[in-house]
């Protein structure tokens, strides 16, 4: 555990367009707690126009325009994160998160023979802080990596994500390289040196032995919402309000649609969310893993199958209504790691979801607190305590966020390191934060 001390500070037709009476909304839809007046937005009346054009959208569909549009979404040039936007991640609350998951990835490497390179690849790295703090792990234990040769490989749609992150992580005396026409956009150096590249698509990321990382990426992905009736399931759109043009509803098809077919045969909740985007990633994921090897290293907030209607806004850090201003809020749904499971059966393990709380613990979280505190004055000293209370007390992050890994079926059973004839068959190590972390 001396480690911890080493590291530095469908479209429908308007006639059959049923109505969900405001009280089955108000039970199974989430809003502001505080009443909103509509703000007609570029984007309202750009959905609006469409709308029109082409009949009631899925929530899916309404998610995609919102937050990721060329023209008008909220994450294209929007800076949306810390204290002035709209949510703080974990990283920004604490560089010991970042730190814990650089010594994540370092462990892993290590416990599956040392590869002599490794991709670090990161979906949706937010202003590039978590990203930062995991690459000062690698440098402070540059001595355990000093043979290996890493580039960092970042999956951003956002032109002004992208500037930020190359801001806060490469080397301002080695001009970046531009070329929006190749599936590398932007490439640079980081200010430790390594190489590092930007993509809009995790297709275009080159496949090899990787380390991936996706903090806060599968919940703000685009949702399906289905609703059990008496005809059986439906899926719930958004149109326009009859009784006022600039104002949205939610709707229920009259009829069957494509993607009930993700729905489980078995499934005994009477409002469930669906994201297919979701599973392609997770295969594309799975199958670059038993390809290559490697680790996906997955933390969001979710549940495992239990939840109903988790759709909500987020707007100055408030809650707020998700059909109100769209494209001035956040919008997001818990992720459903059973369903993520159930896509990577067969191709590799997976482990969790266990709880942030429980995963930061067993990565030495406490250790790493007390090195810190130790050479901090009292100001400093206040912020981390306060900092390891957001991401460990069960009331607020704590119980909230959860890990969830996806691995070799090797790693766990063996079989990770080459053997002469001589050797017996290696147990394998624990996977750190799913267990308590070994280092060897």
């Amino acid at each position: 555990m001396n480690v911890l001390a080493r590291v530095g500070v469908g479209p429908l037709c308007s006639a059959a367009r049923a109505v969900i009476p405001w009280f089955w909304r108000g039970k199974y839809f989430s809003s502001g707690r505080e009443p909103a007046e509509n703000q007609v937005t570029p984007m309202l009346r750009h959905l609006v126009y469409k709308i029109k054009a082409t009949g009631p959208i899925t929530v899916a569909e309404y998610m995609k325009e919102v937050l990721t549009n060329p023209a008008k979404g909220y994450y294209v040039y929007r800076d949306m994160l810390g204290e002035k936007g709209d949510f703080i991640t974990s990283p920004e609350i604490s560089q010991i998160f970042g730190e814990l998951l650089g010594i994540w990835f370092i462990s892993e490497w290590m416990a599956t023979g040392k590869n002599a390179a490794f991709q670090l690849v990161e979906l949706g790295p937010g202003r590039g802080t978590l990203l930062g703090d995991i690459l000062r792990v690698f440098s402070q234990l540059g001595s355990v990596l000093k043979n290996c040769d890493i580039s960092i490989h970042l999956v951003e749609v956002s032109e002004k994500l992208s500037e930020i992150q190359a801001l806060t992580l490469t080397e301002e005396k080695v001009p970046l390289e531009r070329n929006p026409g190749s599936p590398a956009y932007m490439k640079g150096v980081t200010k430790s040196g390594i190489p590092i590249s930007w993509y809009r698509d995790l297709q275009d990321v080159p496949k090899g032995y990787s380390f991936y990382l996706a903090h806060e990426f599968f919940d703000v992905l685009p949702v399906h919402k289905f609703q059990k009736t008496p005809q059986g399931w439906r899926e719930v759109f958004i149109d326009i309000d009859p009784q006022a043009s600039d104002k949205l509803r939610f709707v229920l098809a009259p009829c069957v649609t494509p993607a009930e077919v993700f729905i489980q045969s078995d499934e005994t909740r009477d409002h469930v969310e669906v994201c297919p985007e979701a599973g392609v990633i997770i295969q594309e994921l799975s199958q670059r893993i038993a390809l290559t090897g490697g680790a996906a290293l997955i933390a969001d907030y979710g549940h495992d199958g239990t939840k109903t209607d988790t759709f909500r806004g987020f707007c100055g850090h408030k809650l707020h209504d998700v059909l109100i201003a769209p494209g001035t809020a956040d919008l997001t749904a818990d992720v459903d790691f059973s369903y993520l499971r159930r896509m990577a059966e067969g191709k590799v393990a997976s482990l969790g979801p266990i709880k942030q709380q429980t995963f930061l613990k067993n990565m030495g979280i406490d250790v790493r607190l007390k090195v810190l505190a130790d050479k901090s004055d009292e100001p400093s000293r206040q912020q981390l305590l306060q900092g390891y209370d957001m991401l460990m007390n069960p009331k607020k992050m704590g119980e909230r966020f959860h890990f969830f890994a996806l691995l070799p079926h090797r790693r766990l059973h063996g079989g990770s390191h080459p053997m002469n004839a001589c050797q017996s068959k290696p147990s394998p190590s624990p996977v750190a934060g799913f267990g308590e972390l070994a280092w060897r």
